[in-house]
């Protein structure tokens, strides 16, 4: 079919008469017509994300009730599914239909009661014995986008090959209008928020609860699970940003709702510095991740926090068979701490889903450079994934005893500087207009790797598509530099974007502050030299 008469079949068969009529506008706009079905949203380990509009490229109730049939396809009839959604626009709707189209295959639905954080959802796969969970989600995405998440039965997000299995299922969907719907779902009641409250108040917090915490849920659906949380482990309620505590879709105060991004966290900072807080956090809009700062404004690298967080944890918890987990982007600092404790260390692929398939002990941590972290005690992790309300709990539990000792949190990261070196790590993040610069530039990445960066020699160059200690094939390439620095560079999973991941290690032989400023120093020529390499 023509690109006009695919656009008529699209419209024939779906149920939403906003993106009927979208696509009615387009008729005869080929270009327009040629950018929503030129190309299709590809279902991959991410699950879907993209813009919402018509079209197969697009997230819409037609492509969300295709991976719903698909899902059911892989998972067959008497299967239970743990459904879960945000605030995001049409979360809900997508949420209903996903719930629709698998009763209607035979299968068991639950919905959760109202909106809820992700971790929520993967709680409740686990806590209700379910096959699979989906999470309606975009997580910090910006707000035209949507997202479609899937997690096994192990309470995990799905990874090969179940994800190819899912994604060629929904290939040989037909048209949604045909598709047997039922209504027969359950929603689920408050107990699952009840169970998971109280497994993650377990957490080894500590002793200590007196520190006041600034808080922003960034306007997403983080703030009212967090704030009981903080209530049921004795924590004081934390003093929130207004304008930020209240579900919005728009995201109205910030342009890209992303703790990470510059700009992002002005607000809970400003509440901070008025309300003399001793500690910030701010979780995305999901509230899988949990960004840290201090007063002053200085906020706290996912490098820095996964440090703290895994000997907080390590000190709380028994047993030489202990695990604790990273990415290969994220710092080496862990694999020293794991050996100073005598634990396991593991280092998995990029994302939560590769950390928790990990083996090697009973994972009591694990941790990614992008702000994730999931925090157990003695009886494993309560939530399978990362979790920004249980790291907040463990942050504020860290917080509090530095504050009785009249310390802070960087104070801590001097210390940990003296016994292990300073790790010093930076981000560097290009986002392109148009995708095949990604591609182009790893492969000459690959054929032609640099000699030197930032003034030291590459001494080896790692192809990780050819898979790397063990671990699977993935799409980046690994530079070891001389002296102790690494660079890894690989593209986003969910973004247009090409992303590197630099770490230097400086020794500290007198004040911590002259190691600090060397580490910039170094960070700084390695990102200059980079940004020349990768000529984007």
């Amino acid at each position: 079919m023509n690109l006009a008469a695919r656009a008529r079949d699209w419209i024939a068969q779906d149920p939403d008469p906003e993106t009927r009529a979208e696509l009615e506008a387009l008729l005869g706009d080929e270009a327009a017509l040629a950018e929503r079905f030129g190309a299709k949203l590809e279902f991959g380990t991410a699950g879907l994300r993209g813009e919402l509009g018509a079209g197969p490229n697009r997230m819409n109730r037609v492509t969300v009730m295709r991976a719903a049939a698909g899902l059911a396809r892989v998972l067959g009839p008497g299967r239970h599914v743990v459904i879960g959604f945000d605030a995001r626009h049409n979360s809900d709707v997508f949420a209903r239909d996903t719930a629709a189209v698998l009763t209607g295959a035979g299968l068991k639905a639950s919905i959760m009661p109202a909106t809820f954080p992700t971790p929520l959802l993967a709680f409740a796969v686990r806590h209700l014995d379910a096959d699979a969970g989906v999470m309606v989600t975009a997580s910090h995405n910006p707000p035209r986008d949507n997202g479609y998440k899937v997690y096994w039965g192990d309470g995990a997000q799905i990874v090969p090959p179940i994800d190819a299995e899912i994604s060629a299922a929904i290939d040989q969907v037909g048209r949604v209008d045909e598709l047997p719907l039922g209504t027969e779902w359950t929603t689920l009641d408050r107990s699952v928020l009840d169970a998971y409250l109280d497994a993650v108040t377990a957490i080894p917090i500590g002793p200590e609860r007196e520190v006041r915490v600034a808080y922003t849920p960034m306007h997403g659906v983080g703030g009212s699970t967090l704030l009981e949380a903080f209530e049921r482990a004795g924590f004081p309620a934390p003093e929130v940003v207004a304008a930020q505590a209240e579900p919005d879709p728009d995201f109205s105060t910030v342009s890209f709702p992303n703790p990470e991004e510059p700009g992002a966290m002005d607000l809970v900072l400003e509440l901070a510095e008025a309300a003399g807080a001793d500690l910030v956090i701010a979780n995305d809009p999901d509230a899988d991740r949990c960004a840290v700062a201090v007063p002053g404004g200085r906020q706290l690298t996912g490098d820095e926090v996964g440090a703290l967080l895994a000997e907080h944890v390590l000190r709380g918890t028994k047993g030489d068979d202990r695990l604790v987990v990273t990415t290969i982007v994220s710092s080496s600092l862990l694999g020293k701490i794991a050996s100073a404790y005598g634990v396991h260390y593991a280092e998995s692929l990029t994302g939560f889903k590769w950390i928790m398939k990990a083996n090697g002990g009973r994972m009591v941590f694990g941790y990614e450079e992008a702000l994730g972290y999931s925090v157990g005690g003695d009886a494993g992790l309560p939530v399978h994934d990362k979790d920004g309300i249980g790291a907040a709990l463990a942050v504020a539990g860290l917080a509090a005893a530095a504050k009785r000792d009249g310390r802070t949190l960087l104070d801590l990261l001097d210390d940990q500087a003296r016994r292990y070196g300073l790790h010093a790590t930076a981000p560097l993040s290009i986002r392109v207009s148009d995708i095949s610069l990604i591609a182009e530039a790893m492969e000459r990445l690959r054929a032609h790797p640099p000699r030197e960066l930032g003034g030291r020699e590459v001494v080896r160059a790692e192809d990780l598509s050819a898979g790397a200690g063990g671990l699977p094939p993935t799409d980046g390439v690994r530079y070891r530099l001389a002296g102790d620095a690494r660079v890894v560079i690989r593209p986003s999973g969910t973004e247009p974007k090409l992303k590197a991941y630099l770490e230097v290690v400086v020794p500290v032989t007198g004040e911590v502050a002259e190691a600090r400023a060397q580490a910039e120093r170094d960070l700084d020529a390695l990102r200059t030299d980079l940004a020349t390499v990768l000529a984007l």
